[in-house]
């Protein structure tokens, strides 16, 4: 609770990006198109697994519900920070603020799970190949995805119930252009050190340990295709992986530069400068990534395409 002599806070101010109008309007030209190619692509990689019937195997199940997770954390975020944009400072109630908070936290370590059951799904693939089938089943499919957002929203309901307990008082702004998890917390008057204390272990948990998962996988795929005698049969193996280990890369690539260089460089305080890297980048390169590499995506946009066509005509 706010002591006699403090303001309790009921709206939080989102200061955004602090530049000169010329360049921001730049910058909202930029998000926006970059926004819309992540809605049309992702959201084509999710028409197209649900539609196209050679695409209904494990690795594009887990792709599409990728491909949901971006769209839904990009859109927790984006809309209002376009919003920031044409406004000096952007206002929202304490309670909006904190189901921002609470999207971002549930979609961004959605993506980690999905990630880790799709680098499990490469080390069947490759490492067992004939009992891939049998084990990646769809009931086993649908049990990881489900069992991935369970655990998902568990752990983040967890964190905001404790964020919800804080108390808020006088200070209600944020230097940010959305409710991260570091600036809200940083407005409370409260003791937080329970509080970090459980987001390093959930950062542990959702974030750490599935990290330890893939890099553990692509141990054993490693090894498995080195085996291998023939290179043809090598270079087979590891195309089969290869979209993935790059979403591996550019996921987690963005993750330790948003929260390990900002560290470093608090004193320039360019950390809602990287976070974009995290919300536009990551989104933005998987359909790209799995558009551009794979043949199976782009046989199936065809045969989409060619289906418009005749309807059409």
């Amino acid at each position: 609770m706010c002591e006699a002599n403090q303001t309790q806070v009921t709206q939080i101010s989102l200061l955004g990006f602090q530049v000169n109008h010329k360049f921001k309007a730049l910058l909202f030209i930029v998000f926006i198109l970059i926004y819309m190619m992540i809605l049309c692509g992702n959201l084509l990689i999710i028409i197209l697994v649900t539609t196209v019937h050679h695409l209904k195997i494990p690795m594009y199940f887990f792709l599409k519900h990728l491909a949901t997770a971006d769209v839904l954390l990009t859109s927790s975020v984006v809309p209002l920070m376009l919003d920031c944009m044409l406004t000096e400072e952007r206002k929202l109630s304490l309670t909006e603020c904190i189901i921002q908070l609470y999207c971002f936290g549930l979609f961004g370590f959605g993506q980690c799970c999905l990630i880790a059951a799709m680098s499990f799904d490469r080390y069947l693939a490759i490492c067992s190949p004939l009992r891939y089938s049998s084990i990646m089943n769809p009931r086993v499919c649908q049990q990881l995805v489900a069992g991935s957002w369970f655990l998902d929203t568990l752990v983040t309901s967890s964190e905001i119930i404790v964020v919800c307990q804080l108390s808020f008082c006088n200070l209600n702004y944020i230097d940010h252009f959305f409710c991260d998890f570091g600036p809200v917390v940083g407005l409370s008057t409260s003791d937080t050190s329970g509080l970090m204390l459980q987001d390093f272990i959930t950062s542990l948990l959702m974030i750490f340990f599935p990290f330890v998962f893939i890099i553990a996988t692509y141990i054993c795929i490693s090894f498995t295709i080195l085996k291998i005698s023939s290179a043809c049969g090598r270079k087979k193996a590891f195309s089969t992986c290869s979209s993935h280990l790059v979403t591996v890369c550019t996921y987690y690539g963005t993750l330790i530069t948003v929260y390990m260089i900002p560290t470093v460089c608090s004193e320039v305080n360019i950390n809602k400068y990287i976070s974009l890297l995290y919300i536009l980048v990551t989104p933005l390169m998987n359909p790209i990534i799995y558009s551009l590499r794979n043949q199976e995506i782009k046989r199936a946009l065809l045969k989409l395409l060619n289906n418009i066509t005749l309807v059409v005509n």
